[in-house]
């Protein structure tokens, strides 16, 4: 089983059951994870600037403190997947 790196419409985990990583789920899942990776470099980079501003206001900390918390929930999703695909390794 692979967990895939978006929610389903009720937010609990989806996953694919298949063995066959070129799949084309298994691909557009690669693509996905592949997007949240580097977005997540952008917003990093993009709350430090915001951190280091010392005429950031509060929305704009809050802001970036959002999209950190969302990069961060994606990044872990990533993770989790990539962890539970290593061989020898309990689900």
């Amino acid at each position: 089983m692979r967990l895939l790196p978006w929610a389903g419409a009720d937010g609990k985990p989806c996953c694919l059951s298949t063995d066959h990583p070129d799949s084309l789920l298994s691909r557009l899942a690669d693509d996905i994870e592949a997007a949240q990776l580097a977005s997540a470099e952008q917003v990093l980079a993009g709350a430090e600037a915001v951190l280091r501003d010392t005429e950031a206001g509060e929305r704009a900390v809050r802001f970036a403190l959002v999209r950190a918390l969302e990069s961060l929930g994606d990044v872990l999703r990533v993770a989790v997947s990539r962890g539970e695909r290593i061989p020898g390794q309990d689900t």
